[in-house]
């Protein structure tokens, strides 16, 4: 075990030290269940990326060329210490993100174990190819690790998809200058502690706090960052490919998802509806794999409708260390008025909420806390804003169709393209619908079934590249033909 006490000022890892801010500033780290400012993160600037590439530069010929097997124990190790940590990390979770503490030690945390297991074990078994061409010349490729890469991750999952980033690109011999969101930067600080105790070598993995604007810019812009690895929003997906676009960086953009829950009237009915409560609510509704729009079969729909309500009522809200509460809190009051603004636009646009929509005021210790209803809206169109914008809350909408095309068209009228989840007992009808639906992830009678070694990435405005198993570990190398003639 790990002192793993949250700190009330965090601190950079830079150089495999932990330092403040070059320019002294912080940013208010806010418990969005109480409303409670309980520590300060680093509002980092450029001076702190520059010393992070610096260290990373210095650091990168001997990691780089570190056997696999090596690189192996370093980052297994990793992994052993967040699961010896594991109540300290999931408390850190929940207090920086809002969700249950049963969430955070069921999910977020063991799973931010296994990236580094996964990609610790995958690079020993990584392999490229060789082609003969016959008597002539034999060509065999070389994979090589591309250098300083950044890696930036998103609030909603921090540990979680941190690690998801950053394990693959260490795995493969690269140095990391890696920035979680400021929203959330507790457990990203406690795991430069873990670093330090597992023996990762100095300057391998650098982590800056601080905005996007000032500290995530600046990492994206750095002409010594060979390639950047982020998840977030389309619109700062959208500014990162501007600027790294024209210098040549590889990038990885994983985005948003308006995901689309089609489900036919000879679904298992009681697994469908218990995990599509799941697939709606679960983290706030603040997962991009969330089914926030759910396609019913005109035949069921009714049926469907009042059982989903009734179901949604008995979600219960509140305080995140309760083991009974099903929703915590929004992570943080932008958040919170965005998705509030969201459910007023679906009423202007002549939505029915039928049911949630309001404001949970609690008692005690989160009284000042940002809680939600679980918010249920019919009577919306396909092509209206709240069906085709991104809320990532605790809010979905619900359409009937009465066809297999009709349910295909709705589900590919949305701008994003991440994943999908199809309800049918019918084998044809569901591979049918996978094939066609414009999305990369697709579940068939399931939701958030991951198996690590798979592609995960979206379509359209969800994204660029994939993540995830061997496309992972090659996004992070480079590859190089040698020809030799015989």
């Amino acid at each position: 075990m790990i002192n793993l006490s949250a700190p009330e000022y965090i601190s950079n890892y830079i150089g495999g030290s932990l330092q403040a801010p070059m320019n002294g500033q912080y940013l208010d780290n806010i418990n969005p269940a109480t409303g409670e400012v309980y520590s300060h993160t680093p509002d980092s600037g450029s001076k702190d990326v520059e010393e992070a590439v610096g260290a990373a530069k210095i650091a990168f010929p001997l990691w780089s060329t570190t056997p696999a097997e090596e690189r192996f124990k370093i980052l297994n190790h990793i992994a052993q210490l967040i699961d010896d940590n594991l109540d300290a990390l999931a408390l850190a979770e929940t207090n920086d993100n809002g969700k249950p503490l049963w969430l955070s030690k069921r999910v977020d945390i063991p799973r931010a174990s296994s990236n580094f297991r996964f990609f610790a074990t995958g690079i020993m078994h990584f392999s490229t190819e060789s082609h003969n061409m016959e008597d002539k010349a034999i060509n065999y490729t070389i994979r090589q690790p591309i250098g300083v890469v950044g890696c930036i991750s998103p609030w909603n999952l921090p540990l979680y998809l941190f690690t998801w980033k950053i394990t693959p690109a260490l795995a493969a011999g690269n140095c990391v200058v890696a920035k979680p969101s400021e929203v959330t930067p507790m457990t990203a600080y406690l795991l430069s502690i873990i670093c330090q105790k597992a023996g990762l070598p100095p300057g391998v993995l650098n982590i800056l706090h601080g905005a996007g604007p000032g500290c995530g810019s600046a990492i994206v812009a750095h002409p010594d960052i060979k390639a950047i690895s982020f998840t977030g929003s389309t619109r700062a997906g959208r500014d990162i490919a501007a600027t790294a676009a024209p210098m040549f960086k590889k990038i990885s953009l994983e985005l948003g998802g308006k995901n689309p829950n089609i489900i036919f009237a000879d679904c298992d009915w009681d697994k469908m509806m218990r995990t599509t409560l799941q697939s709606s609510f679960s983290n706030q509704g603040q997962i991009c794999l969330c089914g926030s729009r759910v396609l019913v079969e005109e035949s069921i729909y009714e049926k469907f409708k009042t059982e989903f309500i009734a179901r949604t009522k008995k979600l219960t809200i509140g305080d995140p260390l309760d083991e009974n509460s099903k929703q915590g809190a929004v992570v943080s009051k932008l958040h919170f008025d965005k998705v509030l603004s969201c459910i007023k636009l679906a009423k202007q646009e002549g939505g029915i909420i039928l049911s949630g929509g309001n404001v949970v005021k609690l008692e005690g210790r989160c009284e000042r806390g940002l809680f939600i209803e679980p918010t249920i809206i019919e009577g919306l169109g396909p092509h209206c804003r709240t069906n085709m914008e991104e809320i990532f809350g605790p809010v979905i909408t619900l359409q009937s169709f009465k066809t297999e095309d009709e349910a295909l068209q709705l589900a590919n009228t949305s701008d994003y393209g991440l994943s999908a989840t199809i309800w049918t007992q019918d084998v044809s009808r569901a591979n049918r619908v996978a094939a066609k639906v414009h999305s990369g992830i697709i579940w068939v009678n399931c939701w958030l079934l991951r198996d690590l070694r798979t592609p995960f990435g979206g379509f359209k405005n969800s994204g660029v590249g994939r993540e995830g198993g061997w496309d992972a570990l090659r996004f992070f190398t480079e590859p190089k033909n040698v020809c030799i003639e015989l």
